[in-house]
């Protein structure tokens, strides 16, 4: 056996060179490998079977040169292989790389070479001796699990997504709005989105993007009996993962309004939330020839967030209808008519909240001929802060019916809702106005005070100084609250406002009143249409964070 004194990396050694025996380079060729011995100096590479094969070669077609095996190499891939090799050569011990080649008939591989640099004792290169791999199948499984990873990121994102849009999401109609908005639809990948709800026996859809208006309009609600999608995901808890061909065959009610769209699969499914089906949701894809695995689960996750975000939207709505139902009860059922004067009232619960409040408002008839209006709001969102005001209405109105002067019903009103021993307090700005000559006598307890908007378009705040809120004081004779004479001419308009009309995050108290103002300046002169032109206008600027009330009034 001939020896080599070769060296790695500067160590003395004395190596064997021997090719691999017989059982060793078929086990290589079998695993898709082979050996191969590079000379530098005389620029040969010697491979066995197995590297031609791996190199795309047969017996015969390669002539022992390592130039002849770059052009088998990727173009993109050689001058990175190259470079590296360059590195090696010049002061490493080893070397593996990954690169492309294009085998004879047209296929492209994965190849992966491991070279071990072999020196003599000066470091001279000698030799390069090593191994090559078809690393196809490896690449591929790498490739499939990155791409998996990636998908399941995307699932994340689209859930995470959705998710926090349905968190800031309180009554159906933000879950619908969320659920249904071009940028789900993206996220997802679809064409169309329905969101359906069961209600009494029915599904109902509420909310629908990308489907055509007539299907909306005509099939909207269905039994949960019914031969429709919703209802029989509803009725069976059963996701459908369907075909354009499947869904005509199974719905047929359904193709004729959906025949003209180019959908290719739609996903149906039951949204469940405590074991309760409270809706459906159907998804609509276009070019899609199926559903992975991958896609159903994450269909299946949206489906089950969706369902979540719906049964607490409706159970809010429901206490929200409850709590402005209650309000409603609370305030006056009727304005009565009042000779040579006109009223306008309007009450718009928080649109952050489902809490009842304790705004009210008040018009009582008073001898002779005279009115009393009041507007008010007793501290706190609760079922509490609403009874204290239905008993503190109608205690202010017995004291104005006995014929006592503004200050006189404040101050018993104050020591009123004192004596109930609640520790809630109250505001209130109270009015006994004379149609007939256009005089009122004004008193505050701790509340804004009134707005005029005059004849002539102009609008002014009349100061009342009024005293502490109504709660405070124990003394019913104490008399802190002064009344305050102003006249009104025919057609100035007199408002009286809680504070949720006029405090907004970002916005200080005097802000909001030059905003009122601003409002009531541009309004119509009909007293209703003001009073919607008011309500309305500030809601389109700023979300209500409080219950707001307001009265308007007018003589001649």
């Amino acid at each position: 056996m001939k020896r080599h004194n070769i060296s790695y990396r500067g160590r003395d050694r004395t190596v064997p060179h021997t090719a691999a025996p017989g059982n060793v380079r078929s086990t290589l060729a079998l695993n898709g490998m082979g050996s191969f011995q590079w000379d530098p100096q005389a620029d040969t590479l010697a491979l066995d079977a197995g590297g031609l094969a791996v190199m795309g070669l047969r017996a015969g077609e390669y002539d022992g040169r390592a130039r002849s095996l770059g052009r088998r190499i990727v173009s993109d891939d050689l001058p990175g292989l190259q470079a590296l090799i360059a590195r090696a050569l010049a002061s490493r011990p080893s070397y593996g790389a990954y690169f492309r080649v294009r085998h004879p008939d047209g296929t492209v591989r994965w190849t992966h070479i491991q070279g071990r640099v072999l020196r003599d004792a000066t470091g001279q290169v000698r030799r390069v001796v090593g191994i090559v791999r078809d690393a196809s199948d490896e690449l591929q499984h790498f490739a499939e699990q990155t791409a998996l990873r990636v998908d399941r990121q995307r699932q994340t994102d689209v859930v995470q997504g959705l998710t926090y849009a349905l968190s800031q999401a309180l009554s159906v109609e933000d879950v619908t709005t969320a659920v249904t908005s071009e940028e789900t639809r993206k996220r997802i990948g679809a064409t169309s989105i329905a969101l359906g709800l069961v209600e009494q026996g029915h599904t109902r859809v509420v909310g629908a993007a990308g489907l055509p208006d007539a299907l909306v309009r005509d099939l909207s609600v269905s039994r949960v009996t019914a031969a429709m999608p919703f209802a029989e995901a509803v009725r069976t808890a059963t996701p459908r993962f369907l075909s354009r061909h499947e869904l005509r065959d199974r719905y047929p009610r359904m193709w004729p309004y959906l025949k003209a769209t180019a959908f290719t699969r739609a996903a149906i499914l039951p949204l469940v939330a405590q074991a309760q089906p409270v809706g459906a949701l159907a998804i609509a894809f276009q070019d899609r020839p199926g559903f992975t695995s991958g896609e159903r689960n994450l269909l299946l996750a949206l489906g089950s967030t969706i369902a979540q975000s719906l049964q607490r939207s409706v159970l809010y709505d429901h206490e929200h209808e409850l709590a402005v139902g209650l309000q409603h009860a609370m305030l006056p059922s009727r304005i009565p008519d009042c000779l040579g004067a006109r009223i306008a009232v309007r009450y718009r619960p928080a649109q952050s909240g489902r809490e009842i409040g304790g705004d009210w408002y008040d018009v009582i008839s008073l001898f002779p001929h005279r009115i009393g209006i009041v507007v008010g709001d007793v501290e706190g969102h609760d079922v509490h802060a609403a009874g204290i005001m239905g008993q503190l209405r109608i205690a202010l109105r017995a004291y104005a019916t006995e014929g006592h002067p503004p200050s006189t019903v404040i101050s018993r009103a104050s020591a009123f809702l004192h004596d109930l021993d609640t520790e809630r307090f109250a505001t209130c700005i109270y009015a006994d106005l004379d149609p007939t000559t256009g005089w009122a006598s004004i008193v505050r307890a701790g509340h804004l005070g009134p707005l005029i908007r005059r004849a002539d378009g102009g609008c002014s705040r009349p100061v009342v100084p009024g005293g502490p809120p109504l709660g405070l004081l124990d003394k019913a004779d104490a008399s802190p609250y002064p009344a305050v004479q102003l006249q009104l001419s025919a057609s100035d308009a007199l408002l009286m406002c809680t504070d949720g009309l006029v405090e907004f995050h970002g916005m200080d108290l005097d802000q909001g009143l030059d905003q009122l103002e601003t409002v009531m300046i541009g309004g119509p002169t009909a007293l209703e249409e003001l009073a919607d032109h008011i309500i309305g206008a500030i809601e389109a600027r700023h979300e209500l964070l409080d219950d707001a009330a307001l009265l308007l009034a007018t003589i001649g």
